[in-house]
């Protein structure tokens, strides 16, 4: 299987990068967690990735609004701490003509 493009680029954090330590797993599990339980996000907010490593957490995905990529930022900024998340959230262009 082939990553996606945009987890090619050096230096850009994919899940295979997930720390094994209690404390990062814990923190991914939670963050998840929060955001699989707001109904209100769409199938591909509740997809996106959550990659903790040493406390800090990184968001990779698309989200269908502005208001879901917030949403999900301020979930992982409430569990991990201000300054411990790096969102690479993108907000996916509007399908409808």
């Amino acid at each position: 299987m082939i990553a996606p493009a945009q987890d090619k680029e050096p230096g850009q954090v994919t899940a295979d990068q997930q720390k094994q330590n209690k404390a990062d797993r814990q923190l991914t599990q939670q963050i998840r967690k929060a955001v699989e339980a707001d109904k209100t996000l769409s199938m591909a907010a509740h997809n996106v990735t959550i990659v903790s490593r040493d406390g800090t957490v990184t968001l990779k995905g698309s989200v269908k609004t502005d208001e879901e990529k917030k949403a999900i930022e301020d979930k992982a900024t409430e569990l991990a701490g201000a300054g411990k998340v790096t969102s690479e959230i993108t907000v996916a262009p509007s399908s409808s003509k």
